[in-house]
């Protein structure tokens, strides 16, 4: 998956992982806190959001890879598909749009990366999801936007009961999500072209979030009050039969 925003530095702390559930063991309800964000996040439900998470995607594909950003002018015919739903952030002073993220799941077809590649047995037969699209603003606010982004695509993934989250990354954005604790599917295979992402060398990844219990330090993580510790209001994923 490509990120198109301005900053690509693995080194700056972003999603690691998630505990067994979407929400923390708080004992107490007032450990909970209430944080407003500047801008909404939700899932396109008609053509005017639609056409505003294809301006968005488009934008920051050109600054990027402006070859590709050509074909990404119009809305694609994977935008209106069975099991696919799009994450449009939008900003509450004026409504731009801000960031969006497409989450393609396997119920109706296969994933657009097996267009490409052979999924591994282990992979074969589980509820899987594959993040697709992701851009954001290139203003100051762009990280922000992308973190709320995944931390919504992580709560669409646990709320959908999905087994694995597929990603795939160009270098040097494949480290950040090593760092999230995504792990390739093919040790070694490295980077091939992807025809959903324009034939462009992509490393293939995935998290397990079967697997999510077994993993140590997760509280530690400097995101594990924004994700887990931190209503988000703003936020607003609503559980869909996709």
């Amino acid at each position: 998956m490509y990120e198109v925003s301005g900053n690509s530095n693995p080194s700056h702390p972003a999603l690691r992982t998630l505990p067994p559930a979407y929400h923390p063991p708080v004992q107490d309800d007032t450990q909970t806190v209430e944080e407003l964000l500047p801008f909404t996040v939700r899932l396109v439900g008609d053509e005017a959001s639609l056409q505003k998470a294809v301006a968005i995607r488009h934008s920051a594909y050109a600054r990027h890879l402006p070859e590709f950003a050509e074909t990404l002018k119009t809305a694609e015919p994977a935008d209106y598909e069975n099991g696919v739903v799009i994450l449009l952030a939008e900003s509450k002073l004026d409504g731009a749009a801000l960031g969006t993220m497409r989450i393609h799941t396997n119920s109706y077809k296969p994933l657009p990366l097996e267009s490409s590649v052979e999924l591994p047995k282990w992979m074969q037969g589980a509820k899987l999801a594959e993040a697709t699209r992701l851009a954001v603003t290139r203003d100051r606010s762009g990280q922000l936007v992308k973190t709320v982004l995944f931390k919504a695509c992580f709560r669409y993934c646990l709320e959908q009961n999905i087994n694995h989250l597929a990603i795939t990354g160009r270098s040097p954005i494949d480290r950040t999500y090593e760092y999230m604790m995504f792990e390739d599917i093919y040790p070694g295979l490295g980077y091939i072209p992807l025809r959903h992402v324009g034939n462009l060398p992509h490393r293939i990844m995935s998290f397990n979030f079967k697997t999510m219990q077994h993993l140590k330090g997760i509280a530690d993580h400097p995101l594990y009050d924004f994700f887990f510790s931190t209503s988000h209001p703003d936020l607003v994923i609503s559980r869909t039969n996709n």
